[in-house]
């Protein structure tokens, strides 16, 4: 007989966990069948009785009658032993005998137990999974509990969220005992308790905070257009306001900032750029842009694709910083860009042999990124390594994306100045020719 204790537990179990008697009596019974072929000899196929309300165990197995002149096999039993306990039996019927262990109650509380452990780390994984599965895309706060590994363990209260490396905003410290804001990106169950996958790196993260910041946000007056984020560094997200009373880009700053500085600040100093939506596309590029002053926009909507003329003190604004001001602007847009330098005295000459809007340009002598026959960073001959390994951690991948940068970005790698500058300068320009022509 199972104690009176596991009773008690198996009562608790039904009324505070919701788990259901039933089930937990037949995923007992399908434990101690293992345990009672292991336990009770000359038993093949054994049965498991327990009575609900006192958890009384009993195992029982069909026997197969055999003559006494034969020698019992696994589950048979001779004629005389038979009539011990069934009076009626016969030989070639089969009879249905109780075969339980003396210490067999020790070992059904014992598995009945690990049962109801296992039952309950399943129930307990369910209410997790369910509690949050809905959750995805919404912000949630919660605890470092962990930050030994690359993966940081969040403590949400009822369960655990893992901040994987690539969700982590780079150069931020996760320190034991940090409240945190993250975004959930992903709940699925395990063998365990369910993984729940978070992220402070996600653009639709900068979007929620600002659905949290801004009620003209929430309440559907403005509109989040798009969002482009280099995470850590940079972000511009362009907003629209449905009713012209209201200004979005004020309604997302807040009164003296205060708006986008709590995102800021969440952000641990992240950049943050609110730009006015419009539905033309050289409008829209010149927002994205500022404060950078475009000179003109050249718009190619079948190519998807933008040149853009500056005066020579505007260059280093258009690229900005290590290329982010450029390069988020067309992940903004969703057009390539190129960025042209062009003397004042040249503009309207340009101008005139600029296409109409839709039409590719057959006119500037700007390599086009499709003409180069590109190569990676670290495949361009006559660059040291420490250049290559600033452009890659700026963001430039390939020699195509090399083929607007200016001089002045160059200056900020260590040990550049205006010679080794000129000579790096001369090197891009040489391979794009070459590849252009290869």
């Amino acid at each position: 007989m199972i104690n009176k204790e596991l009773k008690s537990v198996m009562d608790y179990m039904e009324r505070e966990k919701g788990l259901d008697r039933e089930v937990l009596i037949e995923t007992i019974k399908s434990s101690l069948q293992s345990a009672a072929r292991k336990s009770v000899t000359n038993v093949v196929d054994p049965i498991i009785d327990i009575n609900p309300d006192t958890f009384e165990v009993s195992v029982h197995e069909k026997f197969l009658v055999i003559s006494d002149s034969d020698i019992p096999k696994a589950n048979e039993i001779i004629l005389s032993k038979a009539k011990n306990t069934n009076p009626d039996a016969k030989v070639g019927e089969h009879v249905l005998l109780e075969v339980t262990p003396d210490d067999f109650g020790r070992i059904a509380a014992q598995t009945a137990k690990q049962v109801i452990i296992h039952k309950l780390r399943d129930a307990q994984a369910d209410v997790i999974y369910n509690e949050y599965k809905d959750k995805v895309f919404t912000i949630l706060s919660g605890t470092v509990r962990n930050n030994e590994s690359k993966n940081i363990v969040i403590d949400l209260g009822r369960g655990e969220a893992i901040l994987k490396p690539r969700e982590q905003i780079e150069n931020e410290e996760y320190r034991i005992g940090d409240r945190l804001r993250c975004l959930i990106i992903e709940v699925r169950k395990s063998s365990g308790n369910p993984e729940i996958l978070v992220s402070r790196s996600h653009p639709l993260f900068i979007k929620k905070l600002f659905e949290l910041e801004v009620p003209e946000i929430t309440d559907g007056v403005v509109e989040i257009k798009g969002i482009a984020r280099e995470a850590g560094f940079r972000t511009k997200i362009a907003v629209y306001s449905k009713d012209p009373k209201v200004d979005c880009v004020g309604a997302c700053v807040g009164m003296r900032g205060s708006r986008v500085k709590n995102i800021v600040q969440e952000l641990n100093g992240e950049k943050i750029d609110i730009i006015p939506w419009s539905q033309d596309v050289a409008t829209f590029c010149r927002n994205a842009m500022n404060p950078a002053k475009l000179k003109h926009v050249a718009e190619d909507h079948e190519n998807k694709s933008l040149q853009v003329f500056v005066d020579k003190s505007q260059f280093s604004l258009a690229i900005g910083k290590k290329g982010h001001n450029a390069r988020l602007t067309s992940k903004l847009i969703g057009y390539k860009i190129d960025i042209e330098v062009v003397e004042e005295d040249k503009m309207q000459e340009i101008a005139k042999k600029m296409p109409r809007a839709g039409k590719k340009s057959e006119q500037t002598d700007t390599i086009k990124e499709s003409e180069i026959q590109d190569i990676p960073i670290d495949e361009i001959e006559g660059l040291n390594n420490k250049v290559k390994e600033y452009f890659k951690e700026a963001g430039y991948q390939n020699l195509s994306d090399l083929k607007n940068i200016h001089i002045d970005e160059l200056y900020s790698i260590p040990g550049v100045g205006k010679t080794s500058a000129e000579e790096i300068i001369e090197i891009i320009s040489k391979s794009i020719k070459e590849r252009n022509n290869s």
